[in-house]
């Protein structure tokens, strides 16, 4: 296999890795008690999940 002939400068290294970041997870309201949550997750607030109870929270 073909190797590199010459070291990659950190610069150039560097300017390939800007696109690589991290995205803020997307949030909504819960349908319940209406705090954000993740989607696709029981809130953490209430315990309910598409309306329906998933567990009792904690406090």
């Amino acid at each position: 296999m073909p190797n590199p002939k010459r070291r990659m400068s950190r610069t150039r290294r560097d300017k390939r890795r800007t696109h690589y970041k991290a995205d803020a997870p997307s949030l909504s309201t819960c349908s319940n008690c209406g705090e954000l949550k993740l989607n696709h997750r029981a809130c953490p607030n209430c315990g309910y999940y598409a309306s329906r109870s998933m567990f009792v929270p904690k406090g």
